[in-house]
């Protein structure tokens, strides 16, 4: 791990263990790039460029003192809007005049020691692993904005963390209208775009397409990063699979509007830019102040999609991934929501956790329901005051009761929401987004608070903290289901209304800060309508998200396989619910439905005080597999095997203990074959060592199991899993 700065020439070059990233100073101060991609010994590439140029219609730059330099046709390190190049650019501000052309030159750079973290942003952190960091200082001399681009790069990773400080040093306002957080120049188009789609219940489904002559854009307006699409894309060539070929994953810090915006240009470049979504965002900044861009990840790999997934899994479980749970086995626990919905009672409540302790299970979460005067959805959210009337003697007497069981307790919240009925918004009507003369929209009775109000963040933690403190509290379920609409604040004046979804996501991350800190000792997951924040931004704060609402398990072998091209199992929250189910009714059978929610921070969303003495036995087992199986599942290397997105009939997946010790695979049969052969190879074992079906004893070696693989029967039907454990033989 290094970077280097030949002065010379003016080349930097940045080395992570297997991959290379180059860039040059080149005429006059245009910052150029070179190359990413696998690891080079050489730096100076500038011998790589071609002077193209349609003079007519790429116009050159002659401050670059030479004739035929055009900014159109050129790899640029970090692009800029009128001033030549045509293509999407990652940075405008529009000045005083009215005008929005911005030209970024070389003005300095330092190399230091470590990673600096981003004020009220979360980011990767170094955490004692060893780190560097390069800014490169870049100004527009006509508006005074200064750019200060930041590279960084952890050792042991293959993975370069880039963000974007602007400055305004000029004496007049100006206003930045786009600040992407990376761009990437590639001197061909011979890619394939994945990224991870779908809507609430059907979140990160895998699409795989060829790029496109002209401009693509993943992308979310919705004030989150949205069920829809998430802030994640790669980049692979046709051929790659998830074992062999180049890859370039690119994920967003950032839980708000984003952009991931792709351009082919006619000389069949590409440039990929991904950053805030420049829609509805304009930013004033005054002379001295600074703006800060969330962080963006960029990994490659040689070694197919899953190389570039492992990458990212660990860096996210060990750099992004905060706290106390972090690292801890998190509890098993019971949802008491698909059980008793708005309806229970302490004695229900009770019976689920008599039910649920002797099986293994650690802690109750009560959802929905126990606030304000809500028996449905349609009141109550922001008045966070315990309804006697359902809960008597208030939560301090349900965690009691619990505790006497050996049983934990966590708890529900929706901490950005308000009701329209509520007592809340009858005090404070004001402290909700909304822009005047236009409807305040509805969504399950509810609007958005205005959290870019410190008096609004205020009283929300006051608030969630005051219930948190009333009793043993182990564990917050952090839900949001609510898109913003009416994005406007009545606190802001007329040229900082679009900062407002900006601003939003701030006073979210510091409510999300100040709440966490507070409260080191709870476990604290996220959830938006289950997955519809499920990004690196909230995992900074929450070390496991509700993957989805679907708790179906055919449904989530897709939703989790899609989800674990960026994301790891340990962030993956997964529950055991009701057969048939509740959003599907489909029918599945108990043990299918445990071994997929073994993939992930295991739980269960079902009333276990009416389920049969059978399936009591079989949630014993699934416990105590679980806890056997935690450490390989949730810190292993994670290998996708047979897509639910490609094979009609049947998905795997597998885990590998980080020193080869055990391997886990499960698999799933969604359309049974009359006389279908399911035959499966294993991935990432020690080739010479041997190991031991957990099912009949039987021992084979590592290569054998890779290369010739096991039969599974020929005769599966539809819901057949089984979780296949192989422990290596020591000798």
């Amino acid at each position: 791990m290094r970077i280097n700065y030949n002065a010379q020439r003016q080349i930097f070059k940045l080395d992570t263990e297997s991959t290379s990233y180059i860039m040059i100073v080149r005429r006059n101060g245009y910052l150029q790039h070179l190359y990413y991609g696998a690891y080079i010994g050489d730096d100076d590439l500038e011998y790589m460029f071609s002077d193209v140029v349609n003079e007519s219609f790429s116009p050159w730059a002659p401050s670059a003192d030479v004739k035929y330099f055009a900014l159109d046709t050129q790899p640029q390190e970090y692009s800029c809007n009128g001033s030549g190049d045509y293509r999407i650019s990652a940075f405008s501000v529009e000045t005083a005049t009215g005008n929005s052309t911005t030209a970024l030159k070389y003005v300095s750079h330092e190399i230091t020691d470590g990673k600096k973290a981003l004020p009220g942003l979360p980011a990767v952190y170094a955490d004692g692993t060893p780190a560097k960091t390069l800014e490169i200082t870049m100004s527009d001399a006509a508006s005074g904005a200064v750019v200060v681009l930041s590279y960084s790069i952890l050792e042991g990773f293959d993975a370069i963390m880039r963000s974007v400080k602007v400055k305004n040093t000029s004496d007049k306002p100006f206003f930045i209208e786009k600040v992407y957080s990376t761009c990437v120049d590639f001197n061909d188009k011979d890619y394939d775009l994945i990224h991870l789609y779908g809507t609430w219940a059907t979140e990160r489904y895998e699409e795989r397409k060829p790029l496109l002559q002209g401009i693509q854009e993943i992308a979310s307006k919705r004030g989150s990063s949205s069920h829809n699409h998430n802030p994640f894309v790669t980049l692979c060539r046709h051929n790659t699979t998830e074992d062999h070929g180049d890859c370039y994953g690119f994920a967003l810090c950032y839980s708000g509007n984003f952009s991931a915006k792709i351009e082919v240009d006619t000389f069949d470049q590409t440039r990929l830019m991904m950053g805030i979504n420049p829609e509805d965002f304009k930013w004033k900044l005054c002379p001295s102040e600074e703006f800060t861009a969330p962080e963006a990840i960029m990994v490659y790999s040689c070694d197919g999609l899953g190389g570039m997934s492992r990458i990212f899994h660990k860096l996210i479980r060990k750099h992004i991934c905060r706290g106390k749970f972090r690292d801890a086995r998190r509890p098993i626990l019971i949802n008491n929501w698909e059980a008793t919905y708005f309806d229970f009672t302490p004695e229900k409540l009770i019976a689920i956790a008599e039910a649920a302790a002797p099986l293994g299970i650690e802690m109750l979460v009560l959802d929905d329901g126990w606030f304000g005067i809500r028996n449905d959805d349609s009141t109550s959210i922001g008045d966070w005051v315990v309804n006697e009337e359902k809960i008597p003697g208030g939560l301090g007497s349900l965690t009691k009761r619990l505790n006497e069981l050996g049983m934990k307790f966590g708890l529900w919240f929706e901490p950005e929401i308000v009701s329209f009925d509520s007592d809340l918004y009858r005090a404070h009507p004001d402290w909700v987004l909304h822009v005047p003369g236009y409807d305040r929209s509805v969504g399950r009775g509810t609007a958005v608070l205005d959290l870019t109000r410190k008096e609004v963040v205020d009283h929300v933690f006051n608030t969630v903290a005051g219930v948190i403190r009333s009793a043993d509290i182990s564990y917050v379920k952090w839900d949001f289901n609510r898109n913003l609409t009416e994005v406007g604040s009545a606190s802001l004046p007329a040229d900082q209304q679009k900062e407002v979804f900006h601003r939003y996501v701030l006073g979210m991350y510091e409510l999300a800060e100040r709440l966490t800190s507070a409260f080191p000792d709870i476990l604290f997951e996220g959830c938006s309508g289950g997955g519809g924040r499920f990004d690196c931004g909230m995992f900074y704060y929450f070390p496991q998200i509700w993957t989805s609402d679907d708790t179906d398990a055919f449904e989530r072998c897709k939703i989790q396989y899609g989800s674990s091209y960026a994301y790891p199992a340990s962030c993956m929250s997964c529950h055991v619910s009701a057969s048939p189910n509740h959003q599907t009714h489909r029918a599945m059978p108990f043990d299918t439905r445990g071994n997929v929610a073994t993939g992930g921070a295991f739980g269960y969303e079902l009333d276990l005080s009416v389920i049969s003495d059978e399936e009591k036995a079989l949630v014993k087992e699934q416990v105590e597999r679980y806890k056997d199986l935690y450490k390989t599942i949730t810190e292993g290397d994670n290998y996708r095997l047979i897509s639910p997105f490609e094979n009609r009939n049947w998905c795997a997946w597998e885990y590998v203990a980080e020193d080869k010790s055990r391997a886990v695979l499960i698999y799933v049969v969604t359309y049974g074959k009359v006389k279908g052969r399911y035959h499966i190879k294993f991935k990432g074992l020690e080739p010479d060592a041997l190991y031991r079906d957990s099912r009949d004893g039987r021992v084979y070696c590592g290569n054998t199991l890779m290369n010739a693989g096991i039969n599974l029967g020929n005769s599966l039907c539809d819901g057949h899993s089984e979780v296949l454990v192989f422990d290596k033989v020591e000798e």
